[in-house]
């Protein structure tokens, strides 16, 4: 059986710099973590559904914000516990300050029986490509790479 396979947006800005916006989940787990901890808005393809639409519907629903551009492949990726994600890329502008997150409930604290609800996105931020080079999941970096490549190429 194959792993499953998400879909995400690197959206992304040209101005004196490259930068890209990167999302920290939101949630106990990730509270107190920064390096390591930021990625691209993705999710699980839904059965029938084309992985850029997947990838534009998670982007929605991670940030409130609906990309009216059409994104471009950008690479896949492997993460650590071997799900597939299916990048893509779309140039754009928004104020991480202004996103609107859906949520999800969990446990909490552990074993309590009480259920917290959290933002699937803790925290929003444009960064050049340096810093998300240090901020960034290490399985998505190569996604860095692709883009830093499409643009130059």
């Amino acid at each position: 059986m194959p792993p499953p396979l998400s879909a995400g947006i690197l959206l992304f800005r040209q101005g004196h710099d490259i930068e890209v916006l990167l999302i920290k989940p939101g949630g106990p787990f990730w509270r107190n973590k920064d390096a390591g901890a930021w990625m691209i808005p993705k999710g699980l393809v839904e059965p029938g559904e084309a992985p850029a639409e997947a990838a534009l519907r998670e982007f929605q629903e991670e940030t409130g914000v609906t990309l009216a551009a059409i994104p471009f492949p950008l690479a896949k990726v492997r993460q650590a516990g071997g799900k597939m994600v299916e990048a893509f890329a779309v140039e754009g502008d928004l104020d991480p300050d202004s996103i609107r997150s859906n949520q999800f409930e969990l446990e909490w604290p552990p074993r309590s029986g009480r259920l917290e609800r959290f933002p699937e996105v803790g925290e929003a931020r444009w960064m050049p490509l340096a810093q998300a080079r240090e901020l960034m999941l290490p399985s998505q970096l190569p996604l860095l790479d692709a883009l830093e490549a499409r643009l130059k190429g």
